[in-house]
């Protein structure tokens, strides 16, 4: 018989709950960890725990007092800090961290991608590319696009914000994926989109946006993710299982 783990998770992604799902039913004791940022998440299966750990000396101290033996760091691939806390906590802890990597998008023939490394600098460029943006880069980003004058923006977010959105001009839609090709291009061309703002997440989930901007021949402004510090990686849940499997 395999022997059953403490798996800490850190999720908030598709691929996160496949793993816990996985690996709870092959018997492992799963916690995942949830930041809260969205109002209704999916929830996995074994236990959530929603909110931060208070960096990395917290993360350390909570893989100690609950005995965790392993911890998955499956966060979304531009959360840079909870990904540099895990690994630091790890260290700390003395307990093995492997990292479930989603691949990124590669371009293909016809896209018309704009790579850029800073919202700054997607900010500039906006209005070089466009006068009506389709923006879905998550709530936290968009004060980046605040002082981008003669773009409209079409916003897209899983839940509405707090505060009122602090663009220009800009109109909110509440959607959450999967988004299927068809259908973003359907959206594209009701709201005359001329430009596609958004990050490289990978996976299949919120693909459906880059295949239609290719399909209509529209530019897509892509932010470039972040360098994350060296951890061992997989990008399937069957690694994941067999890595858990190995300890």
């Amino acid at each position: 018989m395999p022997v059953s783990r403490r798996i800490l998770i850190l999720g908030g992604t598709a691929e996160a709950r496949a793993l816990a799902d996985a690996l709870s039913a092959t018997g492992h004791a799963v916690t995942t960890s949830l930041a809260g940022r969205t109002i209704e998440p999916r929830r996995p299966q074994g236990e959530v725990r929603v909110g931060g750990f208070g960096g990395a000396a917290g993360l350390a101290d909570y893989l100690r007092s609950t005995a965790i033996d392993a911890l998955i760091d499956a966060t979304h691939p531009y959360a840079a800090a909870i990904s540099a806390h895990a690994i630091k906590a790890a260290s700390s802890a003395g307990r093995p961290l492997l990292r479930f990597e989603r691949a990124p998008w590669q371009p293909q023939k016809g896209d018309r991608w704009v790579v850029v490394d800073t919202l700054a600098a997607a900010a500039r460029v906006t209005p070089e590319l466009g006068r009506r943006a389709f923006l879905t880069i998550g709530v936290k980003e968009l004060g980046s696009f605040t002082d981008v004058d003669n773009v409209w923006f079409l916003v897209r977010l899983v839940d509405r914000p707090g505060e009122p959105i602090a663009l220009k001009n800009c109109e909110l839609i509440l959607a959450r994926g999967p988004f299927n090709p068809d259908d973003e291009r359907d959206l594209l061309r009701r709201h005359r989109i001329d430009v596609v703002i958004a990050k490289n997440s990978g996976g299949d989930s919120t693909y459906g946006k880059i295949a239609a901007a290719r399909e209509l021949g529209l530019p897509v402004l892509l932010l470039r993710r972040p360098v994350l510090p060296p951890a061992r990686i997989v990008t399937a849940v069957a690694e994941a299982i067999a890595w858990v499997e190995s300890l």
